[in-house]
């Protein structure tokens, strides 16, 4: 029986994608994305997002290389990148036309999120600290275990930060990817379900370095520094039931 099914399905260009399609299926593909040419830049734009995380975890084992490759994941990122920059170009162009002031405004409004330090700190923790469903890499037993996993992945990795007086306690950690290098977000949760996320990364090429700070996004607060060749956010909810105790933990005396 022929199947009459259209071609691609959405199953067809996640396997074409993720270089899971069979030969003939690889031809067929090719010769549609030749003559759709539009859709043809999104989805080859798409692999090579998914390239670019492989070639970054390579050096990794290939279990966490294979938790973090999400395709799905990946193409959403990549189309709330589309989104914003479509938004933030209506916004620009419509606040030039009244004036100078105007004009300053839309300028402030239309740089990127993704330029604030840490933005991928923030971005972690909405999509893994909420996620009660979240498969993490590794999950604490045992005192000190999440220690030795982070410094199994991070060279001169610093002890990861004290939140027991806010009542937050090391829960688990999930290895992820960054335009640097891997990444790691460890996860805190207190008695209630609460979530705090200590995220380290190297250094990226816009920020390097970056000073003690902290900034307020959305309903989620990041508390940033850098020290040891890394850089560090503790991200939190604004109404973090002891901002005090955490903000502590991020500036320690040592760093």
């Amino acid at each position: 029986m022929n199947d009459t099914r259209p071609f691609p399905s959405e199953t067809d260009i996640h396997a074409w994608v993720d270089g899971r399609m069979d030969v003939a299926g690889c031809v067929r593909m090719e010769a549609w994305l030749a003559s759709n040419l539009r859709r043809a830049e999104e989805i080859r734009g798409w692999q090579r997002d998914a390239q670019q995380l492989r070639a970054a975890l390579g050096g990794l084992p290939p279990a966490a290389g294979q938790r973090t490759l999400d395709p799905t994941m990946i193409r959403a990122r990549r189309r709330r990148r589309v989104r914003a920059r479509i938004a933030m170009a209506a916004v620009l162009v419509l606040t030039l036309g009244v004036g100078m002031v105007g004009g300053w405004q839309a300028r402030r409004m239309a740089a990127p999120a993704a330029s604030a330090p840490m933005a991928d700190a923030l971005q972690a923790y909405r999509m893994f600290a909420s996620n009660r469903h979240l498969n993490l890499d590794v999950t604490q037993h045992e005192p000190g275990q999440l220690q030795g996993w982070l410094r199994q992945h991070f060279r001169n990795a610093p002890r990861l930060p004290d939140l027991d007086g806010a009542g937050f306690h090391p829960v688990g950690a999930r290895l992820l990817a960054t335009d640097s290098g891997p990444a790691a977000m460890v996860l805190y949760q207190n008695a209630e379900g609460g979530a705090i996320s200590f995220y380290i990364r190297p250094p990226s090429p816009s920020h390097g370095v970056l000073p003690r700070g902290q900034r307020r996004d959305g309903q989620l607060v990041a508390t940033y520094w850098s020290g040891n060749g890394y850089n560090y956010a503790l991200v939190s909810p604004v109404n973090a039931s002891d901002v005090r105790v955490i903000r502590e933990a991020a500036f320690p005396p040592s760093i």
